[in-house]
């Protein structure tokens, strides 16, 4: 069996995880000082976002150097220390792989401006057509146009995502032995494996102009194409060199687009995350929100069960706000953090946690744009006012929804600082931390933090959760039922996503409650998760 179907997967923001040195950004050395709390909570691996060597336009997704550490995050030593220090902890480091683009600050790309350099196509330049008109009607991730022109090559250059983040051109062979290169730097080095951003969009077919669309116009020429599965099958060939886990973050992706990129058969990567669970509360775009109805997230979620033999779980990481109230209550916050918990430690799949989602973090408290850190926010924003939305109507889209939501501090203690720094933090911490902490959850055997510890010590000692079959029982308006079944021993899983009771018809006997009762006798109080046997 693959080791990754086995373990609990959890994500480190190194910039709001814990500072060590009183800079106000979260370090490699503070990671360190912090692997006792991970291994305490039953953490097998860590993703670790992007740590590498860069301007930090889009908070490290910007890579100038993939063979060197930021500064602001320590040096190459710290993080060769972190990589043992987690080994002797049987904790595995997984390290963010960015390779559909970099930025403007990378040798690469500042030797591509010579046309006559070696690395003069390791981009996608073009002349731009005339009186200076881009190149084509495609547009980018962050809501802008992506093309940008440079005054020395006086070509445009592209940029699928922020102006500073340029991509790489693969029709290049050059450019693929590259990453090859810096792939074997770091599984040298001794790290397991690698989460693939964006990792279905590396190939573009054609640099022609597309029909316009609401967003990401010219997408049909790089989403999900043959050329990127080329790629990944080469890619493969060194992960299987060295028993790397692969897991990709894979845009518009549907089931057999899922299955395409991970499928045994195909010898691409190992897991893919998919995103329609995640867009159940928006329309088409993710700054469109409308309410979150329970019945089309369990109807997604079961979908995807049955669809994929194997899924990445998650309800949180660093691009998406929190879970807490999204999908649970703020009214029920204990309740629901603890019900969300066990749906992501009892489906089957590779559970990913994101951190502070064991002491259930909830967004910002911020009140305006200038408080905001995210590249994404600022960019939609601009956009926002370019078609006169009002301030207080485009505030209100982007304070649901920005990526700044999820990489607020951790919140270790109550005081200030909470607990991450002695300094100004780079972005503000959130004032709830005088409620919401890990040193006042630790004591507190019915806290978020203690309910954690528990589900995932119950999913390393029951093997039916961690390998067995999914069985849908109810999905309704309000109540999400389950079975998980291996050989003869099964577990049923009920979760109630209201603040109303629910009844039930289910068998068996209590072994898991939010409320700690010990009898359960078929109605489900509001947010309440039972686990029966």
């Amino acid at each position: 069996m693959e080791w990754w179907k086995d373990v609990l997967i959890y994500q480190i923001y190194p910039r709001s995880f814990q500072d060590s040195n009183g800079d106000g950004i979260g370090d490699i050395p503070g990671i360190i000082s912090r692997l006792d709390h991970l291994q305490e909570l039953g953490v097998d691996a860590i993703w670790l976002s992007p740590v590498y060597k860069s301007p930090n336009a889009d908070n490290g997704y910007d890579i100038s150097d993939y063979r060197e550490i930021n500064p602001e995050y320590g040096t190459m030593e710290d993080m060769e220390e972190l990589i043992d220090q987690a080994g002797r902890r049987g904790i595995r480091i997984l390290m963010d792989l960015v390779i559909n683009h970099t930025s403007t600050e990378h040798y690469w790309f500042k030797e591509s401006r010579d046309k006559t350099s070696p690395y003069a196509d390791y981009y996608y330049w073009s002349p731009g057509g005339a009186d200076g008109a881009l190149p084509n009607n495609w547009t980018g991730f962050f809501g802008e146009d992506c093309w940008e022109f440079d005054p020395q090559r006086c070509e445009y250059y592209l940029h699928l995502f922020a102006r500073s983040q340029a991509d790489l051109n693969y029709h290049n062979p050059a450019v693929l032995e590259e990453i090859k290169d810096i792939l074997r730097f770091w599984l040298d080095k001794g790290v397991a494996g690698f989460r693939c951003d964006v990792i279905n969009i590396l190939w573009k077919d054609s640099l022609e102009s597309s029909k316009k669309r609401l967003a990401l116009t010219g997408s049909e020429h790089y989403l999900s194409l043959e050329g990127t599965h080329d790629i990944l099958r080469q890619l493969r060939e060194i992960w299987d060199e060295y028993g790397a886990f692969t897991v990709g973050e894979s845009v518009f992706v549907t089931p057999q687009r899922a299955r395409d990129l991970c499928g045994k058969d195909r010898r691409e990567l190992d897991l893919v995350f998919s995103f329609e669970h995640m867009e159940c509360d928006q329309y088409f775009l993710k700054w469109f929100k409308r309410k979150f109805r329970p019945k089309i997230f369990f109807d997604c979620l079961v979908k995807w069960q049955k669809e994929l033999d194997w899924n990445a779980i998650y309800l949180e990481n660093h691009d998406q706000p929190r879970s807490i109230p999204r999908f649970g209550s703020e009214k029920f916050w204990k309740e629901s953090g603890k019900l969300l918990a066990t749906l992501v430690l009892t489906l089957r799949g590779t559970p990913f946690l994101y951190q502070g989602q064991e002491i259930g973090m909830t967004n910002f408290d911020f009140t305006r744009m200038r408080q905001l850190n995210d590249v994404e926010s600022k960019n939609v924003d601009k956009v926002l006012r370019r078609f006169h939305v009002p301030q207080k109507l485009r505030w209100k889209l982007i304070a649901k929804t920005s990526r700044d939501n999820a990489r607020t501090p951790f919140q270790w203690e109550g005081g200030e600082g909470a607990g991450f720094t002695s300094a100004r933090p780079w972005l503000g911490i959130n004032h709830n931390c005088a409620a919401i902490n890990l040193a006042d959850q630790e004591g507190d055997e019915d806290s978020i933090w203690s309910w954690y510890k528990d589900l995932s010590a119950l999913r390393r000692e029951r093997e039916v959760l961690r390998q067995g079959e999914f069985v849908p029982l109810e999905a309704g308006r309000q109540v999400f039922a389950y079975r998980r079944e291996l050989g003869e021993e099964r577990l049923t899983v009920a979760l109630n996503f209201s603040d109303d009771p629910a009844q039930v018809s289910l068998d068996g006997q209590l072994l898991r409650s939010n409320y700690r009762r010990e009898r359960f006798e078929g109605i489900l109080q509001p947010w309440e998760a039972v686990i029966l046997e």
